[in-house]
């Protein structure tokens, strides 16, 4: 198992960014895939951005293509998502997820670990 805990998240107007961190710890960080996803009130969870085990292969939602950014530092066991452009419907609680399956999967299923969350709130 791994413990994730996620920061930076906050209220920034639209069209602004944040970067959100991921800070893992237990076991080995470089064996497990890493997500996030993220929750808006009243819906269901839904991906965002995957990277794989290795970090050369990334995953996207159509929604966030072209304006986030998935990485990893697995030397310091920390993952980021880069977000920039962004939109009200980007509001919701932002969770990092871990997979020991390797790849950079979009199904929620796939993820074992998950961290508290942290809210991103986008103002209009």
């Amino acid at each position: 198992q791994v413990q994730l805990v996620e920061s930076g998240g906050g209220l920034v107007q639209a069209g602004g960014s944040l970067r959100l961190s991921c800070a893992a710890s237990g076991r080995p960080f470089s064996f497990y895939a890493m997500s996030w996803f993220r929750q808006a009130p009243g819906k269901h969870r839904e991906f965002v951005a995957a990277i794989t085990s290795s970090g050369g292969g990334t995953n996207y939602a159509e929604s966030v293509k072209g304006r986030f950014t998935i990485s990893r530092d697995s030397a310091n066991n920390r993952m980021y998502l880069q977000m920039n452009s962004l939109k009200p419907e980007d509001t919701g609680v932002y969770y990092c997820a871990a997979s020991r399956l390797g790849r950079a999967t979009v199904r929620a299923y796939d993820y074992r670990d998950w961290g508290q969350g942290t809210q991103v709130t986008v103002s209009s």
